[in-house]
């Protein structure tokens, strides 16, 4: 078989060029994506495997495709974006271990009226580097710098789709089509669920159950539920983020440990639930209805979770219903509680992502011109985005930002600060999400601001909106978070219990009647255990979470309620 070739040059040098090709045979019309060229000097795994935002990250330079060709060449050089080094002209002379991958986008013709092309969810959670049908080349060394010889890289292969999980005797899984969301980016589009039913779920069909959404990120199955032992063959690991041997070992038991205490008598009988819903801009919709990202509030409250209930004999009412979750969770706990009050009966809330926009992190958003930098009377000094226990810088927020950049550019990287702009801004004219800052000098939008403060600063909402969500949500917020977070999220929740702690005095309505709480020296993602260390905490949020779901049950049911059926 003949084949055509369709070529990318990058140059490093003008001595030389490195050329990206996949044959015709790949795809016969024109491809849009990002093309990301990876170079690595750790040859322990793939390139694709290496890429993130640590000091451990390996390089990654890309570049937007649009309607390229077959056979037709293209040539990028500086205007490829790069991290950790900016350009591919940074690259020191040496041995690398290539790789080029082609996340591969779709076009989108929403219903707002918008055209937008976006790499769509395929099942992996929205991972470039394992996402079914983007291509990519074998990984091998090459020279890089100046005399070297020319270097082509070629896509021959393509990420094959991923098996859906099976169902167990106690997990089981949920999809559907969710109309709102179809209607909103003009093609079909699903949400699903994992669904950890209790023991004796089959055996007793009169039974119904109380529903507790854990809200995390995309995941296939329950990551700590496992009901089997151990493997006794696996190979320890080390934890860098808990300084711990064996840490994998540790997390096989617990989560069999889980399974034990699931299936023990005098367990309260309840459904735990997992949301899926990837999107074209993220692994998670962060639960809420949004500009750019659609109506997943909406989807997820009126769509999933009736579907839920009546396929697993929830008991649907709102006495009933309960949420927690960690980091991204956390917010999304505490979101959906604060947005739709009615559906919930209390939020347990760790670690959130930033609660309040005077504390996005290290930078205020309204008070701050530049999100990079702290401006002095006569220096700038640069803002730290992620840190160790011990308050060592990892990543500052420049670099945060730039590793997106490489990744793609209008808001396209799939991580997180994209994430953020994607739910809390609004559409631009170009369809894209409006930027919050400009990614290459770190000036912050105040009109866009203060959209994000009116619609997503949940500590504004709760201030402004107090006098009527206030008695709503009475009894139901419980915010949790490290004195040292990893992301300084703790910063945010420091002002929002200022407030909290406000309500029920002279012109602040009723008390929250919640509580907030503290682990010392604790970094990312302390969820509210006082009696144990992160490392084993987060581990066990069932566990934790469950006895006081269950006192908040017995405490608020209404008369006639059933509080039988499920506690066998």
């Amino acid at each position: 078989m003949r084949f055509v070739w369709l070529f990318a040059f990058l140059t490093v040098s003008s001595a030389q060029i490195i050329t990206v090709r996949f044959p015709v045979a790949r795809s016969t019309t024109p491809l849009d994506g990002r093309l990301l060229l990876l170079l690595s000097n750790d040859p322990s795994e793939e390139p694709r495997m290496q890429i993130d935002d640590t000091p451990k990250s390996q390089m990654v330079f890309g570049v937007t495709v649009d309607g390229w060709r077959p056979g037709e060449p293209m040539t990028v050089g500086d205007n490829a974006t790069g991290y950790p080094r900016a350009s591919l002209k940074d690259v020191p002379p040496g041995d690398y271990t290539i790789q080029a991958v082609l996340n591969v986008y779709e076009t989108f013709h929403r219903s707002d009226g918008k055209t937008v092309k976006l790499a769509p969810d395929r099942g992996e959670g929205q991972h470039w580097n394992l996402a079914p049908g983007n291509l990519l080349s074998k990984p091998r060394v090459v020279r890089i710098g100046s005399g070297a010889p020319p270097i082509t890289v070629s896509l021959d292969e393509v990420i094959p789709t991923i098996k859906p999980e099976p169902d167990t005797k106690y997990i089981r899984h949920l999809r559907i089509q969710s109309k709102l969301l179809t209607q909103f980016w003009g093609r079909p589009m699903y949400l699903s669920a994992v669904v950890l039913v209790p023991e004796g779920f089959d055996s007793r069909p009169q039974a119904r159950y109380p529903l507790i959404i854990f809200h995390d990120h995309f995941v296939s199955g329950m990551n700590d539920f496992r009901e089997t032992p151990p493997d006794p063959s696996l190979k320890p690991d080390y934890s860098e983020r808990f300084h711990l041997a064996g840490y994998n070992r540790i997390q096989q038991e617990e989560a069999y440990k889980n399974y034990q205490t699931w299936i023990a008598p005098g367990t309260p009988r309840v459904l735990i639930i997992k949301l899926q819903h990837a999107n074209p801009f993220y692994d998670d919709s962060y639960a809420v209805n949004s500009s750019n990202v659609g109506p997943y509030g909406d989807a997820i409250e009126t769509e999933l979770i009736p579907a839920i209930e009546q396929k697993f004999r929830g008991i649907g009412q709102v006495w009933a219903r309960f949420v927690y979750g960690g980091s991204t969770g956390g917010w999304e706990s505490l979101a959906v509680q604060m947005f739709y009050p009615d559906h919930y009966n209390g939020a347990f809330v760790a670690c959130p992502d930033p609660v309040d926009f005077h504390a996005f992190m290290t930078a205020d958003l309204y008070k701050q011109d530049n999100l990079f930098y702290l401006q002095g009377a006569n220096k700038t000094i640069e803002q730290p985005g992620m840190r160790d226990y011990l308050g060592h810088t990892l990543i500052s927020m420049r670099d945060n930002v730039a590793y997106e950049a490489a990744l793609g550019d209008h808001g396209r990287s799939g991580d997180q600060f994209d994430i953020w702009q994607a739910v809390y801004s609004p559409t631009g004219d170009d369809g894209y999400p409006q930027a919050i800052f400009d990614k290459s000098t770190g000036v912050i939008d105040h009109n866009t601001a203060e959209y994000w403060r009116q619609h997503y600063d949940l500590n504004a909402i709760l201030q402004r909106d107090w006098n009527t969500l206030g008695p709503k949500l009475q009894g139901k917020l419980h915010i949790y978070v490290g004195s040292d977070d990893t992301y300084f999220l703790n910063n945010a929740v420091y002002l929002m219990e200022d407030f909290l702690n406000q309500t029920g005095t002279a012109g602040h309505g009723v008390p929250y009647e919640g509580e907030v709480r503290y682990g010392p020296r604790a970094e990312h993602c302390w969820n509210g255990d006082p009696t144990k260390p992160n490392w084993y905490s987060r581990l066990h949020y069932n566990q934790m979470y469950l006895p006081q779901i269950v006192e908040r049950i017995q405490k608020t049911a209404p008369p006639g309620a059933d509080l039988t059926s499920w506690r066998y």
